[in-house]
């Protein structure tokens, strides 16, 4: 019988291989992960804005004018607020495999409705439905956080948010130019496709879990004001974000309407979707705003953010006449909401023991205050035409800031 130093050398070498633990190649699935969920954010975020641009063709369709549509894009954002309140919390209580592919199938669903819609009260019933069902993004932002390294978290988180700017910019950019070419109702039929076909894979790669829940299902959504209440930081950002995220929301929604309207540029639909590429500023400013928050606290950049957004709300206004302002104006409002939404959002994850609860808060309150200023800014446009929206959004970048200096006493 050999001794073990007689063994033959593949013998030894299958011994080794034994001894040594193997190192696991990343599966298929770990690895389409955070792309998947980029992708899935930038689509579902994509739905909240699939009206804006829309809103000339829908208008033609329906036999009406677009600033009598215009309160279509406000529906939206109360429904992905109503969404973000209900929904949102139930991320830490219950499967959120299921309830991610529960959500894009009624989002899918809704978005095909409105698509068949023979008017303005079906298609906003639709667009509701559709945009509360778009809160898959906050499901996974939570989950990308957590299975991230430690020491690439950031970045991993950053890929997700950059995933949902870029839905922004492609809701008014493709969206215009599929409409113009294709009609309104294919948007929103393509739309539903994408999503379905995203958020079923995206549920199909996230892990599965069994969640042991505490308490009542909407435990977290009753728990919203204790938390608000008790924390004046995060009601500050709660606040800040609302009047900034209003400012944006009241420009942006009716930019169509001075774009392609006949007193304002006159563009086509797929030319008015083109002016959503400046946009892409936020992505630009996204990675640098985090490294400011980092360096000189969030107080100092959201001053800073809503100074830009002032600035922004005159050039706005110059613009009905000016292409060149109304160009920079973009550039700016979008780099003002951007650093402003960094900042506050990293107030209002770290300042309360219980995040998940206050980033619900947080979203909450910043997409009501979008969603009623788009709902001032139609009848504004149409009563007194693009500076009636110019003055919607002054307003409300003064009320967000001065109603958190008279409660603080901060600056």
């Amino acid at each position: 019988m050999p001794s073990p130093s007689a063994a033959s050398p593949a013998a030894s070498r299958s011994a080794d291989r034994t001894a040594r633990p193997l190192r696991q190649e990343p599966s298929a699935s770990s690895r389409l992960f955070l792309p998947l969920i980029a992708v899935c954010t930038a689509v579902t975020a994509a739905n909240i804005y699939l009206a804006a641009p829309l809103l000339p063709l829908i208008a033609r369709d329906f036999g009406s004018t677009p600033s009598a549509v215009a309160w279509l894009a406000s529906v939206a954002q109360f429904g992905y607020a109503a969404g973000l309140l209900f929904f949102a919390p139930l991320g830490d209580s219950v499967n959120r495999r299921r309830l991610v592919a529960v959500l894009a199938l009624v989002a899918a669903a809704a978005l095909v409705v409105g698509a068949a819609s023979g008017g303005t009260g079906a298609l906003a019933g639709a667009v509701l439905i559709a945009s509360a069902a778009t809160v898959v993004p906050q499901l996974l932002v939570p989950l990308v956080a957590e299975r991230a390294p430690a020491g690439r978290r950031a970045r991993h988180v950053a890929a997700v948010i950059a995933g949902l700017f870029t839905g922004v910019v492609a809701a008014r950019v493709l969206g215009g130019l599929v409409g113009q070419a294709f009609g309104w109702r294919v948007v929103f039929v393509g739309a539903a496709v994408l999503t379905a076909v995203l958020g079923l894979a995206t549920a199909y790669i996230l892990p599965a879990q069994r969640r042991r829940r505490a308490g009542s299902l909407f435990a977290g959504l009753a728990a919203l004001p204790g938390v608000v209440r008790r924390s004046p930081d995060l009601w500050r950002a709660c606040v800040r974000q609302a009047g900034m995220y209003g400012a944006w929301s009241a420009l942006w929604t009716s930019l169509a309407l001075l774009l392609a309207g006949d007193e304002g540029y006159g563009m086509t639909t797929a030319a008015a979707g083109l002016f959503g590429l400046f946009g892409l500023a936020a992505s630009v400013v996204a990675p640098l705003a985090g490294g400011l928050v980092d360096r000189f606290g969030a107080a100092k950049v959201v001053r800073s953010a809503y100074l830009l957004a002032a600035v922004s709300v005159p050039l706005f206004w110059l613009g009905g006449q000016a292409m060149a302002a109304l160009c920079a104006a973009a550039v700016l409002v979008h780099a003002a909401l951007v650093a402003s939404h960094v900042a506050n959002q990293t107030l209002a994850l770290t300042t309360t023991s219980a995040p998940a609860t206050a980033n619900t808060a947080y979203v909450v309150s910043g997409f009501a205050g979008g969603a009623l200023a788009s709902a001032l800014a139609g009848p504004a446009y149409g009563h007194w035409g693009w500076g009636g929206v110019c003055a919607v959004a002054g307003a409300w970048l003064v009320l967000g800031w001065a109603a958190t200096a008279v409660r603080s006493g901060k600056p």
